[in-house]
Order: structure tokens, then C-alpha cells, then sequence
């Protein structure tokens, strides 16, 4: 047994920490509405966590994350006091119900993009506010009374000072599960979603399945707040639960810092003390009538944002540097350091895996002169237009075939009609044998091709190291439960060497750990290569990777693309516009003009045919 791999992460160190001083700070002397204060904090905090999750990491917005609340304050009260059943019984069924309504509801809203999605979550939120409201048998607008305390460690947790270890405790290890799930492969995805969808998907992700994941996830802590706020107020009715709790859960995250779990407690604590004191001071001020609180709050919400758009969070972190921050990414990088061989070979990380890891796959490798690609007249039309009209060619093994033409010949709708970006009109494309040409992007990567794009598509907030490893995805096999209990560190190991392998091959080795938006341009397109090789590729295409590049940088790829092909057998597709690093790059070049395939022979033949000059230069005397 690898020691190493059950050895606890800073988060669990962390967790653990915090865990005593709430154990500690309960035996505190201190006011009992200070405990209640810290009580609803803690609840509140765990529905903001779902919401950091859900719209800070995925960037799915949601008014309803109330309605899941109550799902799990009505399942629980309902059996406790119909069917006298423990109230751990009542967590179980909650949790339960909320999986099954926020799989069904996500099922059928989270296909929506743009303002759609968040209208559709304040329209079942409404439901089932209403819904709480109108059924009998949960006391319809009266609620349900009499709800049993929690029994805890052989303890009934009677008083709102012995619910606060239970509150805290689940607000801690819940951040600590969230935060191991982020540093995973199931987390890349995750993060991917937010404006990375099409370029998950030609990593082989199932990017719907991943939206569902954090939907799901986000909804169950809210349906552990909704049981705990339960048993804690021995009452509930659907007040607690209606859209305008709904969004001020959604102004919690976005005050704490939406894209930081820290974000979540902070937002919290911000808000509970902020409407304490407003309740408070403005009776005083402005008199016992009129509802002036909303109207003050807004105003401080609004001037808060103002001075950091990005959450208190954000300014703690980036502008106070706390200490204990400055500890944390100090022991997370020192067991996050892989020592690697820094030789710029082409040690391919798909040709040498760790033999260790059985569930780390590579492929076969394919040789000449097996056939890699077809494309038989292949035709694409948006309405009237003929974008590509009548495309054929093949790709053998190790070969190198280059795609020119002018602007607007319709070699990127080519490219993307190959990897699954863009449907068929007519024609076929078969893949090692394969006909592909009715498969998602997806399943072509799964099959081994890799691409690169036009326009770079990166997470610009993830390191350079994690880009590279999304293209990693389907070389393993951990799940987003294996990250939480942190019993995928023996593969994430071995994941970050082909991640760190790959960007030795084209160059990027001493910038892991930088955020890729700091990289250049050149450098971006040359990250996108080596996620590309990540995926263990059979197939490589290549979307105009020499462009922003410098020309030694063009030669130091060239040699690469050249020696990936030679000696590890992918083949290569490339559209490009240097005609310098074209001709003496590829075995083979296919020639587009307005749609259509105008030349097809080696760079020598190309280079004389006389439609190529004129759609180049326009004819020649």
C-alpha cells in the first residue's frame, strides 16, 4: 500500500484545525445570540458553498437553491414528526429527494444558455415555494411544528449551543470535500465549463454530465442546511424558502467572492451582520415605520461591489496576503512538486506511461502505411452558402498533410467538420476505420484526435500545468468521489508527468505553474499543442499553431511537429498561412479556394500549379 497516497492534504490539516477551535469556541462563555448568529452563518454558508460551486466554478447562475433548502427541511420534518423517525432517517430521505429533483430539474434546464437558465431557476423556485405552501399533509402556509432535536454523538441537541459544533463541522468538512474535488481531474472539468465548453468536449468530455455533477452537488448542501435549519428552529413554513431567500444566498457568494470557497463564510458572516446591524441602528435613526433596511443594504451592497467587484475574498487574498494563505500555496506546491527529467527530447508521454498506474492508458501504435483519415466529398452548407463543397483526402500514418488556401476557403469549417465541432451536410469521414462523421467531438477524442484552435481556447485562471492535463481527461479514471476522500493521488501523480512531459516537448516546461493568461500568444498556441498531446493522440489537428510565434520558435516546432511524427507515428493535419513553415514542414499539401479542393500533391507540385498562384496572387502574366 502506498503510504503517500492516504497521507492527509493541507486541506484536511486545515480542516482538522478548524474543527477544534469550533469545538472550542462553543465552550466559550459567550452570549447565546452570538451562537445564534454563528448558527445561521454556518447554515448560510453552506448554501453559498453549492453557489460558489455552481455559479463561481461553472458559471451556471441559480435564484432557486432556497427550494432545495426546503426540500430538506420538509422531507426530514415531515417523517420526523408523521413517522416518529429518526432525524438521520430524515437527512437521508432529503438528501435523496433533493438528488432526484435536482437531476431532473437540471435534466431539462441546464441544456439553456444566457439569461434563460437563471429564469428557469426562479421559475421552479416559485413552484415549489408554492408547492410547500398548498399541500396538506406539510401544513401548507402554517408549516409543521414540533420537530425533534438532532441526536448527536448521544446528545440531543436541544439548545442552539449544542447545534453549533454539528453546524460548523458540516460547513467545514464540506469545504474541505469541495476543495479536494477542485484540485482533481473531475475539478479541471469543472472549471472548464465556465466558457470552456466546446474545448472540453474535444478532450472527451461529457461536459452535460459535469453541469449535472455540480447542480446536483450544490443542491445537496443546500438540502443539509434545510435539515439542520429544521431541527435547529423545531418549525419550518415556506416563508424560509421563497425566491427572495433564494437570491439572497446568490448575493452572500457574490459579496464573499463567488469564485473563492473562502468567498462563502466570508459572504455569510457579511450579510447576517450587515442586516443585524441595519435592524438594529435604523429604528433609531429613521424611526419605527418603513422598511429602510432593504433600501440601506442595497446601497452598501452596491458601494462594497463597487470597491471589489470580485468579492471581499478576492481583496483578503490579493490584497492583504494573510499569512495563513501565504502557508497554504506554500505546502500545497511543495506536495504538488513532480521531479521530472528536463531534457527537451520527445520523451512522449504516450509511449511511456507509469507502468505503475494500470489505469493510465495509451494507445497502439499505428504505422505505415495504414490509412489514419478519410474525408470522401465531404460538403458543408449554412442556407444558401457552400462553405466546403466536395472535400476529399486521406491521412496515412506518420504523415504530415498541410491545409492552405486564402481567407474565407473554408479550412477551419473543414477542420471542425472533422473533429465533430460541426455536423455533415453530406460526404463521410472515417477514422481508423471508423465512420465518425455522426459522432459528438467527444467520442473522435476518445478514439485518439486531438486538435488545437483558430482562436486559442483556454482557462485563462488555471494554470498552464491544469490546461494541459484537461486534455489528460480520458487517460484516467478517477471519479469526483475518489477527490473528495483524496484516493486518486497515486494517478494525479502520474497524470501531472504527462502533463509536465507535454510541455517539455513544446517548450512551456518552466511556466507549470503560471495562470494561462500570463503566457503570450505564442505561447498559448503552443500550451494548446501539448494539451492536444495529452490526449495520447493519433490524430493531431493543428489550426494555425505558428501564428504570434517568433521565427526560432517556428523552426523549434517545425523540428518537433517533424520528430512526433517520425518517431512516435501521429499523424498531422495543419492549416496554416506561413507558407515558409508549411512547404518545408508536411509530406503532402491540400489546396481550398472559396469552398472548394483546387490542388492536392507534394509542396513542389503545389507550389507550380497555376490555379494555386491565381487564387494566391491573383493570376500571373
Amino acid at each position: 500500500m502506498n503510504i503517500r497516497q492516504y497521507s492527509p492534504s493541507p486541506t484536511v490539516t486545515i480542516g482538522l484545525g478548524v474543527s477544534v477551535l469550533a469545538l472550542l469556541f462553543r465552550s466559550l462563555p459567550l452570549p447565546e445570540f452570538w451562537i445564534t448568529l454563528a448558527n445561521y452563518v454556518g447554515l448560510y454558508s453552506l448554501v453559498a458553498l453549492g453557489l460558489v460551486l455552481l455559479t463561481g466554478v461553472t458559471g451556471m447562475t441559480s435564484f432557486g437553491q432556497a427550494a432545495f433548502v426546503g426540500l430538506g427541511a420538509y422531507a426530514s420534518a415531515y417523517l420526523s414528526t408523521t413517522w416518529n423517525v429518526s432525524p438521520w432517517i430524515g437527512l437521508f430521505a432529503g438528501l435523496s429527494l433533493t438528488v432526484l429533483a435536482a437531476y431532473f430539474l437540471g435534466w431539462i434546464t441546464l441544456g439553456l444558455s444566457g439569461h434563460f437558465l437563471p429564469l428557469c431557476t426562479i421559475a421552479w423556485g416559485i413552484s415549489l415555494f408554492y408547492l410547500f405552501g398548498n399541500l396538506d399533509y406539510l401544513g401548507k402556509f402554517d408549516g409543521i411544528t414540533g420537530i425533534p432535536p438532532i441526536n448527536f454523538l448521544g446528545l440531543d441537541l436541544n439548545l442552539g449551543r449544542d447545534n453549533f459544533v454539528l453546524i460548523w463541522l458540516c460547513v467545514i468538512w464540506s469545504s474541505v470535500a469541495l476543495s479536494h474535488l477542485l484540485d482533481s481531474r473531475s475539478g479541471r472539468v469543472l472549471k472548464a465549463l465556465k466558457g470552456g465548453v466546446l474545448m472540453a468536449e474535444s478532450c472527451g468530455v461529457a461536459t452535460m454530465r459535469y453541469k449535472l455533477l455540480a447542480f446536483v452537488l450544490a443542491a445537496v448542501l443546500a438540502a443539509l442546511s434545510g435539515w439542520l435549519y429544521a431541527h435547529l428552529q423545531r418549525a419550518v413554513n415556506p416563508t424560509a424558502f421563497n425566491l427572495t431567500a433564494g437570491i439572497g444566498y446568490l448575493i452572500m457568494a457574490v459579496v464573499g467572492g463567488v469564485g473563492y470557497l473562502g468567498g462563502a463564510v466570508v459572504g455569510a458572516v457579511l450579510i447576517t451582520l450587515l442586516n443585524n446591524w441595519l435592524q438594529n441602528i435604523l429604528p433609531t435613526l429613521l424611526g419605527q415605520s418603513g422598511n429602510y433596511e432593504v433600501i440601506v443594504s442595497g446601497i452598501l451592497l452596491i458601494a462594497l461591489l463597487q470597491k471589489s467587484p470580485k468579492g471581499v475574498w478576492h481583496w483578503i487574498e490579493h490584497g492583504v496576503k494573510p499569512l495563513s494563505t501565504i502557508v497554504f500555496k506554500k505546502l500545497y506546491l511543495e506536495r504538488s512538486k513532480i521531479t521530472l527529467d528536463a531534457g527537451l527530447g520527445v520523451n512522449s508521454p504516450r509511449r511511456q506511461p507509469n507502468t505503475n498506474i494500470k489505469n493510465i492508458s495509451t494507445r497502439t501504435k499505428i504505422t505505415p502505411p495504414n490509412v489514419v483519415l478519410k474525408v470522401i466529398d465531404v460538403c458543408k452548407s449554412f442556407g444558401g452558402l457552400r462553405a466546403v463543397n466536395g472535400v476529399s483526402f486521406q491521412l496515412k500514418a506518420s504523415q504530415i498533410v498541410g491545409l492552405i488556401g486564402p481567407n474565407g476557403a473554408g479550412k477551419s469549417t473543414l477542420f471542425n467538420l472533422i473533429s465533430g465541432v460541426l455536423p455533415l451536410t453530406s460526404g463521410s469521414i472515417e477514422f481508423l476505420g471508423n465512420q465518425v462523421h455522426k459522432l459528438p467531438a467527444r467520442e473522435r477524442s476518445k478514439l485518439g484526435m486531438g486538435r488545437s484552435f483558430q482562436h486559442v481556447r483556454l482557462i485563462g485562471q488555471m494554470s498552464v500545468l491544469d490546461n494541459v492535463l484537461l486534455g489528460a481527461h480520458l487517460r484516467a479514471r478517477s471519479s469526483w468521489l475518489g477527490a473528495i476522500f483524496r484516493t486518486n493521488q497515486t494517478e494525479e501523480s502520474a497524470l501531472k508527468e504527462i502533463g509536465n512531459s507535454c510541455l517539455s516537448i513544446v517548450g512551456l516546461d518552466g511556466v507549470a505553474e503560471q495562470n494561462a493568461d500570463s503566457l503570450s500568444l505564442g505561447q498559448q498556441r503552443l500550451l494548446e499543442i501539448a494539451r492536444a498531446l495529452a490526449l495520447d493522440p493519433v490524430l493531431l489537428l493543428l489550426d494555425e499553431p505558428a501564428a504570434g510565434l517568433r521565427h526560432f520558435e517556428k523552426k523549434e516546432l517545425q523540428a518537433t511537429l517533424k520528430r512526433l511524427s517520425s518517431e512516435q507515428g501521429i499523424s498531422i493535419l495543419i492549416v496554416e498561412h506561413d507558407m515558409d513553415f508549411v512547404m518545408g514542414l508536411v509530406d503532402e499539401l491540400l489546396v481550398m479556394d472559396f469552398g472548394n479542393p483546387i490542388a492536392q500533391g507534394n509542396p513542389a507540385q503545389v507550389r507550380e500549379n497555376p490555379l494555386v498562384i491565381e487564387a494566391y496572387l491573383g493570376g500571373i502574366d
